[in-house]
């Protein structure tokens, strides 16, 4: 099944994933995108209600002020401007905005009130299977709640074609890797690979001082040791991670300034094997 969306182009406003957490909790699905989608990127969203270009003070990239591209703009579907050509900023006042953001999404773009729980797991089953198809998954589990949430998600949607890989990188809570080891071994009897590479983790970051560049060293050692797992696996086209929104956010957009990168997000070497 198909929710219906609401597109925010970030054209460098600063609270773009507040305005998409305004709409979420209206029941309405929201995507935060950068405002060069083309027209090919654009084919691939599906069931587009409307589109919020949301602009703000980092609107200057390289000197140049940023404009949507052509391509959104050619869209057939009610567009609600914020502080671009003249429009005014959001209301401050949260009851304002909230009427404003559901005014534009309910009576003006017609979008049904259907992002809940359960139409998402549906969504996201039917997503996970048109995309994996007949191949095989190696999901990354921290046994953290984001990878934990994947793991029941990928194992009901895909089943035996889930690997999951737990890497104990020594940075681990005391006896932390060794409880996700035994309680996903049950869960996902034979579907779990446990991995030790805690001295290999240490040795690379000794001396290390600079965050960033740690960041960089662990993302560059986990998909290292992803990679020399899945050759011993069939057929392993897919790497999958559990990531919440603001890890990307923070990780660093064409308009929004890096907080820092997240090893799973922004510090991922380029050449990696896998899909994401």
């Amino acid at each position: 099944m198909q929710v219906d969306k609401i597109l925010i182009i970030d054209l460098g406003g600063t609270k773009n994933a507040e305005i998409a957490r305004d709409l979420r909790h209206s029941l309405v699905y929201s995507e935060v995108h950068p405002h060069d989608l083309t027209a090919a990127e654009l084919a691939e969203i599906k069931n587009v209600r409307g589109i919020i270009i949301n602009s703000g003070p980092n609107r200057e990239v390289d000197g140049v002020e940023i404009e949507p591209s052509p391509d959104i703009l050619a869209l057939n579907v009610p567009f609600l401007h914020t502080g671009y050509n003249g429009h005014p900023n959001l209301p401050e006042d949260h009851e304002q905005r909230i009427k404003l953001l559901n005014d534009f999404i309910f009576d003006i773009c017609k979008a049904k009130p259907n992002w809940t729980i359960e139409n998402f797991i549906k969504w996201k089953m039917a997503e996970i299977k048109s995309e994996v198809g007949g191949k095989n998954v190696l999901l990354a589990l921290s046994g953290g709640v984001d990878s934990t949430v994947l793991a029941a998600l990928l194992g009901k949607a895909i089943g035996d074609q889930l690997t999951m890989i737990h890497v104990n990188t020594g940075l681990m809570r005391k006896n932390e890797s060794e409880n996700i080891r035994d309680i996903f071994g049950k869960k996902f009897p034979g579907q779990l690979i446990y991995v030790d590479a805690s001295e290999r983790f240490l040795t690379k970051l000794e001396g290390v001082a600079d965050p960033e560049e740690k960041r960089r060293i662990i993302g560059n050692e986990f998909i290292a040791v992803f990679e020399q797992e899945s050759s011993r696996l069939d057929d392993i086209e897919f790497l999958a991670q559990g990531t919440i929104y603001p890890d990307i956010i923070e990780s660093g957009t064409k308009t929004a300034k890096k907080v820092k990168s997240h090893h799973n997000v922004g510090a991922l070497p380029e050449d990696m094997q896998f899909k994401l």
